[in-house]
């Protein structure tokens, strides 16, 4: 039997059925338009094509060295990977600034949808920050902390607050290169400004600039997002639930929500438990309302809610296909303009609920946030309503779906390190000393048509848990994983290495554990620090056994995120490399030079079982240098020995 390419290019069953299904009702996807766009331009790729002023777009080649003002290939390609990350730090840190502005209002008693869900969350900013908070209410707390937080995005002179989170050798470290960030804002505009035509054509002082504007996103917009995120919603805990379209049902009326900012999600998650929404689906002949999520709202829902995850990135388009969706509720980020297209084909109703991301051919709806209980509710209706147009003879849903644990923000795993009273670190650090667990990897980002969809991802996941790794994830990474079993505690028992498995069997923990969505990648910096502070792993970020993977990435937030870990002193593996090769200079720097001023640089690597041998290679030389490379056996301490630790 002749096997369909297409289909090859998704390696979970769902996916692939779903694909199928596609093919014979003749469903344009972004698996089919990639075939399209095979013969992708090479100046782009490579970085070296410039549209930024009129004379051009300019290409350079060896024949055409300089666009027409002058611009070698060094200055295209280093502002055009500026670019990218004003646009990644963009997205992000505006998703964290619309959790400050609710926080204010939330602070000034003028919502009465959303509360401060986690004051100990709050009292714990508060102090990090040097906000009094002892003996005053929490509301009064909450307005200084959401009026620090806007400064930090409107600063002009000072670097942000938020760096002071970072160890101090790190933060020195910034400080000596010249990259410690004002204002994000001010980032933004200034590097666009830097890469206007006529403004910086130094090519090292633009990447430096890349590597500035990147740390107002790790260490300002997205950290400020969760730590906002957390107070408003829950700081997640571990919970139960499922992944993979299996979670779909005939019977009841299908709602996805999907995209990044988490207040419209929150709001859903709550007005489908209300007496009144049960009953209005009963009336249709429903058997109740399935909510899920689709890419990071997803990771959103689920971490606080435990509400299933219905796929990943690449999987929006395949959960229309499956006829069963009444409404895919959309927002900013990730968002496939292609989804009004496939919905036509179906009863399936797309609703655009942000006011700074419309789609052509979707219903927008935009979401009132200081009615957001009633804006919710009106959606979740809705919904309901359209339960009627649906067509039995075009309802296919897969039956693949697996249990997934999720939320495991840094609070947590303290916790589940060290129970409340005594949680930290310290078992963590004691095991990557004692060689247990050989290092933390962090594998991160999104899918790509351009390779076998989660393939790179799962089989690098394996072979790192199988040699003793610890990996933390979020995002689309994190989906690919639970739709394979992979954050489950017995996956351990099947998968990982001894050292890891003696660990995980100890603590009761998954071998990979989900942090949640991309804008939690800054968790993992904070879960690194963790590791700094504990000591006796090192004094900054640089020194610790760590190592970030971006496998399938797609998007400028990826090249963001990238740049931050790397600022901040943990290497990064690319599944596939930046647009910066037309510069041999630029691409030099970043995946070299860059380790000399910070202690890590970016890697490129297309293999998964390479990509694992190089990620161990760097964890050897980690452990090396911070001598714990010989792995410590345990001695059991009699009455002499305690005496003798004088302690």
């Amino acid at each position: 039997m002749k096997i369909n390419p297409m289909i090859d290019r998704v390696s979970d069953t769902a996916s692939r059925e779903l694909l199928a299904k596609a093919g014979l009702e003749c469903i344009d996807t972004c698996f089919s338009r990639m075939d399209t766009q095979q013969n992708q331009c090479k100046f782009g790729k490579t970085g070296i094509c410039c549209r930024i002023c009129h004379m051009g777009p300019c290409r350079i080649t060896k024949k055409s060295p300089l666009g027409v003002c002058g611009a070698n290939a060094d200055t295209i390609v280093a502002r055009n990977y500026l670019r990218e990350v004003v646009g990644g730090t963009s997205a992000h840190s505006d998703h964290g600034r619309h959790l400050v502005l609710r926080l204010k209002k939330v602070a000034q008693g003028q919502d009465h949808d959303y509360q401060i869900k986690d004051e100990r969350a709050l009292r714990k900013a508060a102090r990090a920050y040097g906000i009094e908070e002892t003996g005053r209410s929490r509301n009064d707390v909450a307005l200084d902390l959401a009026n620090l937080f806007l400064g930090e995005y409107m600063s002009q002179e000072e670097p942000l607050e938020t760096l002071k989170l970072a160890p101090l050798k790190q933060q020195n470290t910034w400080q000596r290169q010249s990259v410690a960030p004002l204002g994000i804002d001010r980032m933004v505009v200034e590097s666009m400004h830097r890469t206007t035509m006529g403004v910086d054509h130094d090519y090292m002082h633009l990447i430096y600039q890349a590597f500035r504007t990147a740390l107002a996103d790790g260490w300002g917009g997205s950290r400020i997002a969760l730590i906002v995120a957390d107070i408003l919603f829950g700081t997640p805990e571990p919970v139960r639930s499922d992944a993979n379209l299996g979670i779909l049902r005939e019977d009841t009326v299908n709602i996805l929500v999907h995209g990044h900012e988490p207040e419209l999600s929150e709001m859903m998650a709550v007005v489908v438990q209300d007496p009144e929404i049960k009953k209005a689906a009963a009336a249709v002949g429903a058997a109740g309302v399935t909510l899920a999520g689709i890419c990071c709202t997803a990771n959103e829902i689920l971490m606080r809610h435990g509400i299933p995850i219905a796929g990943s990135f690449l999987q929006q388009e395949l959960a229309i296909i499956t006829g069963a969706v009444e409404t895919m509720v959309i927002d900013v980020q990730c968002c496939m303009p292609s989804l009004p297209d496939v919905a036509r084909s179906y009863h399936t109703e797309i609703v655009s609920t942000s006011d700074i991301a419309k789609t052509g051919g979707a219903t927008h709806m935009a979401f009132d946030h200081d009615n957001a209980m009633a804006s919710a509710k009106k959606l979740v209706i809705r919904a309901i309503d359209n339960f009627k147009n649906r067509d039995p003879d075009k309802v296919a849903i897969p039956g693949d779906k697996r249990a997934i644990i999720g939320g495991f923000s840094v609070d947590a795993i303290k916790y589940m390190l060290g129970g409340r009273f005594r949680g930290s670190f310290r078992p963590l650090n004691d095991a990557i000393i004692s060689g247990r667990i050989k290092g933390v990897v962090g594998i991160v980002g999104c899918n790509n048509p351009k390779t076998q969809v989660d393939a790179y991802i799962n089989q690098l996941t394996r072979t790192l848990i199988q040699q003793d790794v610890l990996v933390l994830k979020t995002g689309c990474a994190a989906i690919a994983s639970g739709k394979q079993g992979m954050l489950l505690p017995e996956a351990a028992l099947e998968n990982a290495g001894p050292g890891l498995k003696e660990v995980c069997e100890a603590v009761g923990m998954p071998p990979v554990l989900h942090m949640g969505s991309c804008v939690d990648n800054a968790r993992i910096l904070e879960a690194a620090t963790e590791i700094v502070l504990e000591g006796g792993l090192g004094d900054d970020l640089s020194q610790i056994p760590a190592v970030g993977v971006a496998p399938e990435w797609m998007s400028e937030k990826a090249i963001a995120i990238g740049t931050y870990f790397v600022a901040s002193g943990i290497d990064v593996v690319l599944g596939q490399p930046f647009s910066i090769a037309g510069s041999d200079n630029v691409r030099n720097f970043l995946n070299h030079g860059a380790r000399e001023h910070f202690g890590a640089s970016f890697h490129e690597c297309e293999d998964p079982e390479q990509a694992a041998g190089l990620i161990m290679q760097l964890l050897d030389e980690a452990r090396k240098k911070l001598g714990i490379d010989q792995k410590a056996e345990r001695k059991l301490f009699d009455m002499k020995d305690r005496r003798e630790l004088n302690v």
